[in-house]
């Protein structure tokens, strides 16, 4: 039987964004590499999203949620 691990949503709000961060910061060196604007923009606005939502982590935990 697998055990269910569950975290809190402050801990998986930054979870998440520094997944996307990380995500958003890969497109946007391959979007630099092969000279393809579009995909550097989606990389930071994912990079950017990411940082927004390891904030919103940061501050239910600030909250208590």
């Amino acid at each position: 039987m697998r055990k269910m691990i569950t975290m809190k949503s402050s801990t998986r709000d930054k979870l998440e964004g520094n997944l996307h961060k990380a995500k958003g910061k890969i497109k946007e060196v391959a979007g630099k590499i092969v000279a393809d604007p579009e995909l550097e923009a989606d990389g930071k606005s994912e990079s950017i999203s990411g940082k927004i939502q390891e904030k919103i982590g940061d501050i239910k935990k600030v909250v208590g949620k």
